[in-house]
């Protein structure tokens, strides 16, 4: 017991805080082996409430990866019935979204353990899950730079990057911006992104795996490490990406938020996929009392916090910045957006994406709602595709003024094809491994775990 004064009760007593499940001092070797063995004899940690029996959701998993190849191959016939802008930005759609996901994922699990953060350990598994496959949208951006590079090479012009244009050269503008946007340059900052990226999930997600294994709690400080070091290039890295692939998408635009704009739909995308994936898994009678209602509780305010404030927070600035200055290069981006039936997608997305999730997402009840937070988690996805949707896709009309309302089935399977797989491979990776970090040295707190706001 600690005595301490006080002006107004001189005998007041303050309990010390309880020693947290850590690596530190306050847990001999001996304590800990005692804590794994109460962990492994708890019932909720043991047979299929962690764990999904062999072979479950291959046959789920195999139908959506066969579903999304037959849309990508549909996708790659409408580029040649229709137009091969579309069809790309269409692809690009599902990439971007994908990426999203996969990237958000990758923050929140290196945010959690940077911040030694107890409540979402039997949640991070998910979150591993889909950094994991980081590698996916790696290999769509592949794609889409080796069709913009066979274009440059053989038609003389990009199919969305209008910078890859021969005659573009000759604006002042792009003559102004060439020592940053060129095809060599992007290719090799590509290669870092891509490398950066898959070390960071790999690494994270490796020792997250070896430590279910071992028990090694010292795996628990290395990611923590880890994860606080990678914040700064997963920053750095992802602010520049979308630079390169999004906002040069139109050369003449620049913003300097754009790279916070494209993270704060990421994080959002991450905490969304991660509310469906767990409440799935839930309705499905699995993580009961292991991911309760308080965890859902702080999903829902992360789902709060990131789709109704902060990314709408980040867009209206942008705007508002780009409104107030009122310069040609920047307001052109948002003029075309609002003219050509844009202007109604704009409208849906600052509905869609703020509106509704703010008033579904401020109570309490709907937060502690397996079902609901799931369906929302599900709803608040969609608003990031109609965001990159509202980001992507006018492009294609810019280089093809021709598009017809008949080829809009090409972003119905340009999108969903990539989603499919998508869905596909993290089944997949659902099912190889256990639910939750099975030896996480704070497992036991997060079990404990009371929400009191």
């Amino acid at each position: 017991m600690i005595r301490i004064t006080s002006d107004y009760d001189p005998t007041v007593t303050v309990q010390p805080a309880p020693a947290v499940h850590g690596v530190g001092p306050e847990m001999t070797d001996d304590q800990y082996e005692q804590y794994l063995a109460k962990l492994a004899a708890n019932e909720d940690l043991k047979g299929e409430n962690v764990r999904l029996p062999a072979g479950a959701g291959a046959g789920l998993s195999r139908g959506l990866l066969a579903l999304g190849i037959v849309l990508l191959a549909l996708t790659l016939f409408g580029a040649f019935v229709h137009t091969p802008a579309h069809a790309l930005a269409s692809f690009e759609v599902g990439v971007f979204t994908v990426l999203a996901c996969c990237l958000g994922s990758l923050f929140h699990v290196m945010l959690f353990q940077a911040l030694n953060a107890y409540w979402p350990v039997t949640i991070r598994r998910q979150l591993e899950n889909a950094a994991g496959l980081i590698w996916l949208p790696l290999l769509g951006m592949v794609v889409v730079v080796c069709i913009e590079l066979f274009s440059s090479v053989t038609a003389g012009h990009g199919v969305l990057f209008r910078w890859l244009d021969a005659g573009a050269h000759e604006s002042h503008l792009l003559e102004h911006k060439g020592g940053y946007l060129n095809l060599g340059f992007l290719l090799f900052r590509f290669v870092i992104y891509a490398v950066l990226w898959l070390f960071l999930a790999r690494s994270m997600v490796s020792m997250s795996r070896e430590q279910d294994a071992t028990g090694d709690r010292m795996l628990t400080a290395a990611m923590r490490r880890r994860g606080t070091l990678g914040l700064l290039i997963f920053a750095l890295s992802v602010a520049f990406a979308s630079f390169d692939f999004l906002m040069s998408l139109d050369y003449r635009f620049f913003s300097t938020m754009w790279g916070v704009y494209f993270f704060a739909g990421a994080a959002l995308s991450g905490v969304a996929l991660c509310a469906v994936v767990c409440s799935v898994l839930r309705l499905t009678g699995r993580l009961t009392n292991v991911v309760g209602d308080e965890h859902f509780h702080d999903l829902g305010k992360l789902l709060f916090a990131f789709g109704a404030c902060f990314w709408a927070y980040i867009a209206f600035s942008q705007y508002f910045l780009i409104w107030y200055g009122n310069l040609p290069e920047e307001t052109a981006y948002f003029v075309y957006r609002k003219s050509g039936g844009w202007e109604y997608v704009s409208m849906l997305l600052v509905v869609a994406h703020f509106v509704v999730p703010f008033f579904l997402l401020i109570t309490r009840k709907t937060k502690r709602n397996v079902l609901l937070l799931g369906l929302l988690g599900a709803y608040v996805l969609a608003t990031e595709i109609l965001d990159m949707i509202w980001i992507i896709r006018p492009m294609a009309g810019v280089r093809d003024p021709s598009i017809s309302p008949v080829s809009w089935w090409l972003d119905v399977v340009a999108i969903g094809g990539v989603l499919a797989v998508f869905a596909g491979f993290l089944i997949r990776e659902i099912g190889s491994a256990p639910l939750i970090p099975m030896k996480d040295p704070r497992l036991q707190k997060c079990l404990e775990h009371k929400n009191y706001v």
